[in-house]
């Protein structure tokens, strides 16, 4: 089967991206690896351009339009941080950008996602098909449409975080990362298994969010109903045309984590690590903190994909309420 992205792609992606996205901080933390009994290494995409690692595939993915796409400009969809990535991303680059975005998506990526420029069209996720309406924009505006996670270049460019933690930490024996539509996990899996062949992946959702889950299962693509999770960006409701195969090739396993264990994450992060992440951020170290990813021991990147959170929210999670 021929994949839609290679190492090679990734490794052109890094060069795309140097100087302009920043090169997150990798953080460890004794009381973790004492209550994990694993060798933890947190990338902090969270420290990323935006606060999430979307602004990798977003820059990677604008950059190489051709100059007659960048004049007439880019739509997309996405429930905040791709949003909040092509917006940043189309504005260093000169470039008009639309997002559709739902109407609950939290209000301080649409508020980043104003701010960077970027118009934005809402809509009802429960009741309407995001991919239609922008679609729709794009025919009627002659725009191009950038798919959050089903776009090569998109996936590449997410692949950077892994390039760069297995550059910091050369011999990690496993990797974890979290699953929406699986464009970073696509391409973390991609740079990964190229450099160290022996690593085993696993992508993380929420047990609401559980379309990966399924899908691994049943050998196929699974769409479920809209999903009711804290993780936003786990919101999507069936695994990408291009990412599942890519997916289901390199990763080992799909692992579920519920929305409780989100919430202790998030706030194991803060309160004992001085890290913010998102609940979409903390989906992956919750399951490292649950002790799922392998044996005592055992030497495991996580990555923190953002930390994007509304205050009134962060607020609520911290109170216990």
């Amino acid at each position: 089967m021929n994949l839609a992205i290679s190492f090679a792609d990734v490794q052109s992606a890094a060069q795309t991206i140097k100087g302009v996205a920043n090169r997150t901080p990798v953080l460890t933390s004794r009381t973790v690896n004492e209550l994990t009994g694993y060798q933890v290494y947190f990338k902090c995409e969270n420290l990323q351009r935006m606060g999430a690692f979307k602004f990798r595939g977003a820059y990677n993915a604008l950059l190489r339009l051709s100059q007659a796409e960048k004049a007439r400009g880019v739509v997309t969809h996405s429930s905040g941080n791709h949003a909040q990535g092509i917006a940043l991303a189309a504005k260093l680059l000169g470039i008009s950008a639309v997002i559709v975005m739902p109407t609950d998506a939290p209000a301080s990526k649409l508020a980043a996602t104003r701010g960077y420029g970027a118009e934005i069209v809402l809509y009802d996720r429960l009741a309407q098909e995001r991919a239609e309406i922008s679609a729709q924009v794009a025919r009627e505006r002659g725009l191009t449409f950038v798919h959050p996670y089903d776009n090569p270049h998109v996936m590449a460019g997410q692949g950077t975080a892994a390039l760069e933690l297995l550059e910091d930490v050369p011999d990690l024996d496993v990797m974890v990362t979290p699953v929406g539509g699986g464009g970073l996990l696509s391409g973390c899996a991609t740079a990964a298994k190229a450099l160290i062949p022996s690593i085993r992946i696993f992508g993380v959702e929420t047990a609401a969010s559980n379309d990966w889950w399924q899908s691994f299962q049943r050998n196929e693509r699974v769409k479920i109903p809209p999903p009711d999770t804290i993780a936003d960006g786990m919101r999507t409701q069936q695994p990408g045309e291009l990412t599942f195969p890519i997916v289901r090739e390199k990763v080992a396993e799909i692992l579920l984590v519920s929305e409780t264990e989100v919430i202790e994450a998030m706030r194991f992060l803060l309160l004992r690590l001085k890290i913010l992440a998102e609940p979409t951020g903390a989906v992956a170290p919750a399951a490292v903190f649950q002790k799922r990813v392998g044996p005592p021991g055992v030497k495991v990147g996580v990555i923190i994909s953002g930390g994007n959170v509304d205050a009134p929210l962060l607020a609520q999670l911290l109170s216990g309420s």
